[in-house]
């Protein structure tokens, strides 16, 4: 492969998967570390990746672009489904659970839908869907509650503002699973919309538990606004892509990290 078609390559993954590991690379375009970490040092002084420790970001600091549900939806569906299936396994009958909006939490769902009767608390008009015609199928065993909050819908699907920060604040949740735009060690745990960002921190306050789950792609990334410390999370769920030196960190900091390994 010539150099500008390797680059371009490197700029697309970028692009696809927001964080990318030199290895990956290596092993996609069939050429050695070597030549991966030169490729980056070149596509970063012309501005069009960062780099990171073992691989290479979106260039920039914290990000106010939030990816629409469909978009996010056909990225990493084999990671975020182990995901799922590991937080699953979380829940008991009886339980209130809180689950955020985003695609990792709809994966969960799905697997909650055919689980245990819980009571479920919101924020996305796309969970409480499919957990309503789920029940309607007979894919929900018992018949989970679900309760959806409202407010203003954003571009991920997710339902924030004033109105939906009010009614988390009445309520008291076992369980958190909270999705989220990025993790970073200074930042924390982030989201690109301010007004999520309240709302998330109205579901976190609410929770006797906050369990993150986030794709390996998560890390490095910042969005605009914080939702937690990584500190505050009792566990955080990734999958196997998650790279030694975001293990190290997030053991670090985090009671229980999980490394969910796909199917």
């Amino acid at each position: 492969m010539l150099p500008a078609a390797r680059h371009q390559a490197i700029v697309d993954a970028v692009q696809r998967e927001r964080v990318v590991r030199v290895s990956d690379l290596a092993h996609q375009l069939g050429v050695s570390l070597m030549t991966v970490r030169r490729d980056i040092e070149l596509l970063e002084e012309g501005g069009r990746v960062e780099r990171i420790h073992g691989g290479a970001k979106l260039p920039g600091g914290a990000t106010t672009h939030e990816p629409g549900f469909e978009l996010k939806s056909t990225q990493l569906p084999a990671e975020k489904r182990a995901i799922a299936a590991e937080a699953a396994r979380m829940v008991h009958e009886g339980m209130a659970v809180g689950l955020s909006a985003g695609t990792t939490t709809w994966a969960l769902a799905q697997e909650l839908a055919k689980g245990p009767r819980i009571t479920v608390v919101t924020n996305s008009v796309r969970i409480a869907d499919l957990f309503h015609h789920g029940a309607a199928s007979g894919a929900s065993r018992y018949g989970s509650t679900v309760i959806l909050i409202g407010g203003e819908r954003t571009p991920s699907d997710a339902l924030v503002g004033p109105i939906a920060t009010a009614a988390l604040k009445q309520l008291h949740l076992d369980l958190l699973f909270l999705g989220v735009h990025g993790m970073d060690p200074e930042a924390g745990f982030t989201t690109p919309n301010l007004l999520e960002a309240e709302t998330d921190r109205a579901f976190v306050a609410a929770s006797r538990k906050l369990v993150v789950v986030a794709d390996h792609t998560k890390w490095g990334t910042q969005g605009m606004s914080t939702i937690a410390a990584l500190e505050e999370a009792d566990e955080v769920i990734s999958d196997s892509g998650l790279s030694a030196d975001a293990r190290r960190t997030l053991q670090e900091r985090v009671s229980r990290l999980r490394i969910a390994a796909p199917a």
